[in-house]
């Protein structure tokens, strides 16, 4: 999923739009390739801390499925959590060397050690854990743009010393893929700690549904949606306005979440938490998908 928003993000959205410009990329593949494999390696040093501190709860929650202290003993754990987060931070620093722009190479560092404080304490506090990772995979959409646009401000292209080129364009769209992310990311999670009751009851923590019950919790995760519903509607109307996007969206994305709402009106048991959670991601990836149509109409812009 973060190699696809990225891919996406970068090749359905950036480059088109920069093309209307005529503007040359000036974020290498190379720069690209360096981008998502530090990223992908800070996200699986964050699944292996998460998996090394959650071993109780998950012996709970989800025992066939435990692999630190089983498979994989916990010290080996701790080693590729690290070997995992050094390779991020080289290549991390590497491409932010590369594009001029040093100090973006402190961002990985910084999550890496999120990610570890999120595992071993963050999680455990009433909503605080659920927000920082509905966060950080906000943060996934915004990183193509980030990383091509101050090589754009230093070229001598003529739409960019007059102002032609609108970074709106870029920065609006990517942060609606942005905020996109961080909803649907913040109802699965707590979704994903209703599934997780016992476990994480047992463990004494406070998520959402340990601290305020199944029956708040559902209201929370489906105010979310239908935000998320508002929201994508309220975009079409004010900035889209295309029979493509209106179909795609309503069939595709308004739809399973309408379907989503249902499911979880019905939530009883955790096999139904499992199965709401997987439509959820389902509901991320069709989201994620858009970009397509999001390259479709530019081309269409771009050949008027």
């Amino acid at each position: 999923m973060i190699v696809l928003l990225q891919v996406l993000i970068n090749w359905c959205l950036v480059v088109p739009i920069l093309n209307l410009y005529e503007l040359t990329p000036t974020f290498t593949i190379l720069d690209f390739i360096f981008m998502t494999l530090a990223t992908i390696m800070i996200a699986g040093g964050g699944y292996v801390i998460n998996d090394y501190f959650d071993t109780k709860a998950d012996l709970i929650n989800r025992p066939n499925n435990v692999i630190v202290g089983t498979d994989i003993s916990r010290g080996n754990a701790l080693t590729w959590h690290l070997a995992l987060n050094i390779i991020a931070c080289i290549l991390g620093a590497l491409v932010s060397i590369r594009i001029g722009v040093w100090i973006f190479a402190f961002a990985y560092p910084i999550i890496s050690g999120l990610l570890w404080f999120y595992s071993s304490t963050y999680k455990k506090m009433f909503l605080l854990g659920n927000i920082i990772v509905a966060f950080l995979i906000s943060i996934i959409p915004l990183m193509p743009v980030a990383y091509q646009l101050p090589g754009q401000m230093n070229t001598d292209n003529p739409n960019i010393i007059n102002g032609v080129f609108d970074l709106n364009l870029i920065f609006y769209w990517s942060l609606g893929f942005s905020i996109f992310s961080f909803i649907t990311t913040l109802f699965r999670e707590i979704i994903k700690d209703m599934e997780d009751y016992n476990g994480d009851k047992e463990s004494g923590r406070n998520t959402i549904p340990v601290v305020l019950g199944f029956k708040v919790s559902k209201i929370i995760v489906i105010s979310l949606m239908v935000i998320t519903i508002l929201g994508i509607i309220w975009v079409w109307i004010n900035f889209l306005n295309d029979l493509i996007s209106a179909t795609y969206l309503s069939v595709l994305v308004i739809l399973p979440l309408l379907l989503l709402i249902y499911k979880t009106l019905k939530i009883k048991t955790k096999e139904d938490c499992h199965f709401v959670s997987s439509l959820s991601k389902i509901i991320m990836l069709l989201g994620i998908l858009y970009l397509f149509v999001v390259r479709y109409n530019l081309y269409l812009v771009g050949n008027e």
